[in-house]
């Protein structure tokens, strides 16, 4: 009793002194900055409701950094502060930086029609507008009106934010000096959060619109919700609800954007124009992208931007890029990032980043601050769980080397010698494979290095492992899926997992959760069959044809360390991750609860048809 009673007091006592600092930094915060809302016009004459904290000091100019949203820029009223003192930007506040936050056109407070990744034009002329025209536009008032600053700003934002942040850069303002694409939203078809590979992802899109994309007929402090699921097992939910015909009855009429991405099934011209990347050559600002290796909703976005800009900048451009071992978002928590569900790092890498990496970054870009020591590429290898710099990404010297899927479930690094071996199994979208073993109605952030022991046991599921590996195997860089494939029917979908088998007797985790055997999920990602030779013009399976089915998975960064084992699992559906496919070739938007239909799915792994996974191995 008295050691509870002791602990008790010690909890108490910490809790105290932690509401004690929060209610200090927050006094100092109101007691040094004032606060400003203005609606900043735009080339169009549309006005953009904008908060402006600014120092008290007058000893020096002041960067400016912003964070352009569609999220809000609550708090609203200039006697309310946002609790900017709660997390690591405190210390932006400590360097007196002017700190802006806008509501994007057509969001929250701001006039306008919102749209949904707004393409950007390189053409505007006069007062057409994109969203880089608008932080043109509002930077300029910025500089022009707001007395203190030092010409130089800054511009970051994490997931939607993020995309902003991109656009920012595309804006070519001269004052624009550094910013940070944080999981930035970049290609809504390929990777990022609702489609991969052209698959929907559907639990994700379903939950985000339903309340995100409730119309707003004028400027308002706060949104309507929309469709509210009762229940809390998304799988019976998405299940029974049946085709996506049915959520786009439950999701309504009133969401436009719900209604444009069910009329472009495809990779056209609509979702094209909806891809930033295309448009990165010529970037001024330095850049620094920041992503996680376990981020379920852009982890996409962030490799890819940053490769978009090293390959049309090859020569000019400061661009560096940051991933370490976190989910959507969690690098900027004040938890430090320690662990992800089961799987624990060692450190705070969350810490690292936010005191060595990006507060240096600002500081030295818009302040003339400290040195420029970022490396090209700081990455977090996994497995290994340490911190590493590379001079580029992927590494100079990790090379892609076929891993190749055997008979009787093994993986080896020599072709397979069986002249007739393929395995095989029976893809039902009645009873579709779930992404996780938990039952829950949100689709949580662990999923991407949950244990994968419960898809093992699917008959549905091909699992092929290595033996103990007899030293450490480091892959740096992209996984390509390269899978010879014959099917009953028209269509399928294909999921490749790289899995990292832990030994019998490896130790406790950050959980109480039983480690021994465990298979930590490194990287999964989904391919819809029909786009295999277009993502523009799909075309359907011949059944019973071999054919080959070959895909990207998002990079990872990993150390399977001695004694662990590599595996690859492979399955038809990751539900409800993913939407079903009703293995037909159709229009999916479209189908009918009755179009969808088993499939027999055969994978092949012999002399004539070799199906393999290529590795990024670092020498």
């Amino acid at each position: 009793m008295k050691k509870k009673a002791l602990f008790f007091l010690l909890f108490c006592s910490l809790a105290f002194a932690a509401t004690a600092q929060y209610e200090l930094d927050s006094a100092w915060f109101r007691d040094n900055y004032k606060k400003i809302e203005r609606m900043i016009p735009m080339r169009d004459g549309t006005k953009l409701f904008t908060a402006i904290y600014l120092p008290n000091d007058q000893s020096e100019k002041h960067p400016i950094l912003m964070v352009r949203t569609p999220y809000s820029c609550a708090p609203y009223g200039e006697e309310q502060y946002r609790p900017i003192w709660s997390n690591y930007q405190r210390q932006y506040l400590r360097e007196n930086y002017i700190m802006v936050y806008q509501d994007v056109r057509g969001r929250y407070m701001s006039e306008g029609e919102f749209v949904n990744i707004r393409p950007f034009n390189p053409s505007k002329k006069g007062t057409e507008f994109d969203e880089a025209s608008d932080t043109y536009d509002t930077i300029e008032w910025l500089l022009s009106n707001i007395s203190g600053n030092n010409a130089h700003v800054g511009v970051f934002g994490i997931s939607y934010p993020g995309f902003y942040s991109t656009m920012a850069a595309l804006s070519r303002h001269p004052a624009l000096k550094a910013i940070s694409p944080q999981a930035p939203v970049t290609e809504w078809f390929m990777g990022d959060d609702f489609h991969h590979n052209g698959a929907f992802f559907l639990m994700d899109g379903f939950s985000f619109y339903r309340n995100f994309g409730t119309p707003r007929p004028f400027p308002t402090t706060k949104y309507n919700q929309g469709y509210q699921v009762k229940g809390q097992d998304n799988y019976e939910f998405y299940l029974r609800t049946g085709a996506l015909k049915n959520f786009a009855r439950l999701m309504g009429d009133s969401i436009a954007f719900w209604k444009e991405l069910y009329a472009h099934p495809n990779y056209d011209d609509w979702w094209k124009a909806r891809n930033p990347m295309q448009h990165v050559a010529g970037i001024k600002p330095a850049m620094l992208v920041v992503g996680g290796l376990f981020d379920a909703e852009d982890c996409f976005g962030a490799w890819r931007l940053y490769g978009a800009i090293e390959s049309k900048n090859p020569a000019t451009s400061y661009n560096k890029i940051v991933m370490g071992p976190w989910s959507h978002g969690q690098w900027s928590r004040n938890t430090g990032a320690p662990s992800l569900g089961n799987i624990g790092f060692g450190q705070r890498t969350g810490d690292y980043y936010q005191n060595q990496i990006e507060v240096p970054f600002f500081n030295y870009h818009l302040k003339g601050k400290g040195e420029d020591k970022i490396p090209e590429a700081t990455v977090f290898l996994t497995g290994k769980n340490e911190w590493k710099t590379y001079n580029q990404w992927p590494p100079a010297d990790a090379t892609l080397k076929p891993v190749y899927l055997q008979e009787n479930g093994s993986l080896s690094w020599e072709k397979p010698k069986a002249q007739s071996s393929t395995s095989t199994y029976i893809s039902d979208p009645a009873h579709p494979v779930p992404y996780t073993e938990d039952v829950h109605m949100g689709r949580t952030r662990e999923y991407m290095n949950d244990d994968q022991r419960f898809a093992s046991r699917r008959t549905d599921v091909l699992s092929f492992s290595t033996a103990p590996l007899t030293e450490e195997l480091t892959v740096t860089g992209t996984v390509v899926a390269d899978l010879k494939v014959d099917i009953s029917t028209t269509d399928a979908d294909f999921v490749v997992k790289v899995i990292d088998v832990f030994p019998d007797d490896a130790p406790a985790g950050p959980t109480t959760y039983p480690m021994g055997g465990y298979q930590m999920l490194v990287r999964g990602e989904i391919m819809r069959g029909k786009f295999r030779k277009s993502f523009e013009q799909p075309t359907p399976f011949k059944p019973g044809t071999v054919e080959t089915v070959r895909f990207e998975l998002p990079d990872i960064a990993h150390s399977f360390q001695k004694g662990h084992r590599l595996m690859i699992q492979i399955q038809s559906s990751w539900f409800p991750l993913a939407d079903r496919n009703p293995q037909q070739y159709l229009n999916i938007y479209e189908a009918d609860d009755k179009d969808f239909i088993k499939s027999t799915i055969r994978v092949h792994h012999n002399t004539r048809h070799a199906s393999s996974i290529l590795l990024p191995v670092l020498k």
